[in-house]
């Protein structure tokens, strides 16, 4: 199936993105509901950008990030874990993956790995940063055959039930 990576208008196109993350992630209505508006706060921020994949003009994937700073919530939440591995200087002259979601039907496809390339080969800081949650899965192996290395693990957000590691790959990231 062709699938094509372009920019995306986050902002317009934020509730086919949640829909997207809703069937890949398993988030009902009320946490869709909460990241709708977490994303449209996040793609105000400078150097925030987006990318779709489609596939016959449907979204079946995105990816956004932007430049960390020290300031934004999820650093605060991470800086602790990360200064007690001696890794807190991984916020500094990052481009953070905020979110990276493929629909299950195009999972497996190198939607994703085309997803995080195409992005961070366009950042201009020399490194990534991530959260992804703290067990053996799919997304974590993908990180890990990037480049992406465990800078914290068991990291605790607010809210998520789940633990998460912080991982954190030198750019541009490895290529199979």
């Amino acid at each position: 199936m062709d699938v094509v990576i372009g920019p995306l208008d986050l902002t317009a196109h934020v509730d086919e993105a949640l829909a997207v993350q809703a069937v890949a992630f398993g988030l009902g209505a009320e946490e869709v509901a909460v990241r709708r508006q977490i994303v449209q706060r996040h793609m105000q921020y400078r150097g925030a950008r987006a990318l779709g994949a489609t596939s016959r003009g449907r979204l079946v994937g995105f990816v956004y990030g932007m430049p960390n700073s020290r300031t934004h919530w999820w650093s605060t939440v991470v800086e602790p874990y990360l200064r007690a591995r001696d890794n807190d200087g991984w916020l500094d002259d990052s481009f953070v993956i905020t979110e990276l979601h493929v629909h299950p039907d195009h999972q497996n496809l190198g939607v994703g790995r085309r997803l995080i390339t195409a992005i961070t080969d366009e950042a201009a800081e020399p490194r990534s940063i991530l959260s992804a949650i703290d067990m053996d899965s799919p997304a974590r192996g993908l990180y890990h055959s990037l480049g992406y290395v465990d800078l914290a693990r068991q990291v605790h957000f607010p809210s998520a039930p789940k633990p998460y590691a912080v991982m954190g790959a030198p750019l541009p990231l490895r290529r199979r």
